[in-house]
């Protein structure tokens, strides 16, 4: 339940607000940007429970399966667990259902006519777990993080627009920019507001310090993650949880019964087709996220021979059956698609979408035209959950079209840092993410698709020149910056460095008895509202 009404009408011009909300079409409907606070520093629009719903209660530990431990080293970049982020720390804004910013440690916001400055206005009273006040100087040093390469962070490109600062005083400040930037609000969901003294301690694993609603109580690895409750928390009265313990669990088979036990009680760890074996159990409420939870793709190295040839890579693109991975794959949740884009991305056509569909014939023949024939390949997999049904499923189609692959299992930690790194082989098959908010951010800050440094090592001055044509805007929904999407989608599509297969349902399974969770657009897990019941 969001605890943050949306902003009240405060007199800003209706153009400057919608530059400063450019992070999506659903941005355009957001006409103020002062937070609605009480004077006693309650927080007006709590959400009553619908009906049928029973009454929040204080207290309990709730515990979460997850698949695939935390890595701390990876804490300021999207990883495939970042649950923690959200119990630990804060972020500046956050997203509604419709990519609206909302208030969170910034209550109020203003962005020049030029959109190459925005003001920020923070929130008073705030402590970090440590009792330290959070101040301006905490917004510096996080957007400066995160412009340090050594982070590894995907939004390093966006934070590094960010130029100078100007304090004025503690609890408000203006961030200068180098140039516009369409998707500056996707930088603020994303970046976590982290101790700036103990930062060194977090990526080692050694203590998490935030501002947020819970505290890291202790980490034993590939086993648990436990936090307990914070006492002097911003927000009164929350959170409602005396503690939460996420279980490492990283077999399907075991993740399920634990839940059907009851030993856990909520996972956003399931593939769709084990999430499909509860759809029907009494036990559990299923919960689809609409904006999804990334993509599954088939990543190419085009420095590898004969993939270097954009005509066989198109060819592999052909050969794949997405509808089956769907089906059976995700057990039918999931839109499969031969773009990124989920259908809430303004990015988003039907045509891009279905611009490669299963036709093996055509695969056939396009291998042919290429001269390539008797190909063998390494293929490797993120073993996470699902992960293996779908590279099996791939080297299936790619063998019916003359391409012989050998699969490559990698656990989900190693397999992000070679993502990093660029040392892939010639295929892997794994899901992105980014393409949830704003377009251009897959495009400039997603290790696949970064147009200036990609795990496929693909450059191209087409591809960069409309990639930075839609960044460096100060509107995200307007005729021309639609134009500038559908350039950078055929353009993915024509080069086939990145095959996208299907855009992944984000599921949530929760015993009855859990109420409240909810995800962030980059899967932070926010239990600020969450109780049992």
């Amino acid at each position: 339940m969001d605890q943050l009404a949306l902003p009240q009408t405060s007199g800003v011009p209706r153009r400057t607000v919608l530059r400063a909300a450019g992070a999506g079409s659903a941005l355009l409907a957001l006409s103020a940007c002062r937070a609605a606070v009480d004077g006693d520093g309650s927080v007006e629009g709590a959400q009553a429970p619908s009906s049928g719903t029973p009454a929040p209660r204080r207290g309990g530990t709730l515990t979460l399966a997850s698949s695939v431990d935390f890595t701390p080293s990876l804490l300021f970049a999207q990883s495939s667990m970042s649950l923690p982020q959200r119990l630990v720390f804060n972020t500046l804004t956050r997203y509604d259902d419709r990519l609206r910013p909302q208030p969170e440690l910034a209550t109020s916001w203003q962005v020049a006519p030029d959109g190459r400055a925005i003001t920020l206005r923070l929130r008073e009273g705030v402590t970090f777990h440590n009792g330290r006040p959070f101040t301006a100087d905490d917004v510096v040093f996080a957007v400066k993080n995160l412009q340090n390469p050594v982070r590894a962070a995907q939004l390093r490109a966006t934070a590094a627009a960010v130029a100078g600062f100007e304090k004025k005083g503690d609890h408000e400040i203006v961030l200068k920019l180098a140039h516009p930037v369409s998707n500056l609000f996707d930088l603020f969901e994303f970046m976590i507001i982290a101790d700036r003294e103990s930062v060194e301690d977090a990526v080692a694993g050694r203590k998490l310090i935030g501002t947020g609603a819970f505290t890291l109580t202790e980490w034993k690895p590939g086993s648990l993650i436990g936090f307990a409750r914070n006492e002097k928390y911003w927000q009164p009265d929350r959170p409602y949880l005396d503690a939460v313990d996420i279980r490492i669990i990283p077999q399907s088979d075991s993740l399920l019964s634990s839940l059907r036990t009851g030993q856990t009680q909520l996972t956003y760890g399931l593939s769709g087709k084990d999430v499909a074996t509860l759809r029907s159990n009494p036990q559990f409420r299923i919960k689809e996220y609409p904006s999804g939870s990334g993509a599954i793709y088939l990543g190419v190295n085009v420095t590898a021979d004969p993939v270097r040839n954009k005509v066989v890579r198109q060819a592999l693109a052909w050969a794949v059956d997405r509808e089956r991975i769907v089906k059976q794959a995700l057990g039918g949740y999931g839109l499969p698609s031969a773009a990124p884009w989920p259908t809430s991305s303004p990015a988003y056509t039907e045509a891009h979408a279905r611009h490669y569909t299963h036709d093996p014939a055509k695969a056939r023949q396009l291998l042919k035209s290429a001269g390539a024939t008797g190909l063998d390949l390494p293929l490797l997999f993120s073993s996470s959950p699902g992960g293996a049904a779908v590279a099996q499923m791939v080297q299936y189609d790619l063998q019916q079209v003359g391409v012989r692959t050998t699969l490559q299992p990698t656990d989900p930690a190693t397999a992000q840092k070679r993502l990093i790194s660029q040392t892939m082989p010639a295929l892997w098959t794994t899901s992105h993410g980014f393409a949830q908010v704003h377009p251009s951010t897959l495009a400039v800050s997603a290790y696949p698709f970064n147009e200036a440094k990609n795990t496929s090592k693909f450059h191209s001055a087409e591809y960069t020149d409309a990639v930075q044509r839609a960044w460096q805007r100060t509107d995200a929904d307007s005729a021309q910056a639609r134009a500038l999407y559908r350039r950078i989608s055929d353009i993915l599509l024509d080069e086939a460095f990145i095959i996208d297969l299907a855009v992944q349902a984000s599921l949530e399974v929760a015993s009855t008895t859990v109420h409240g969770p909810t995800l962030n657009k980059f899967s932070y897990l926010n239990l600020d509202d969450a109780y049992l019941a």
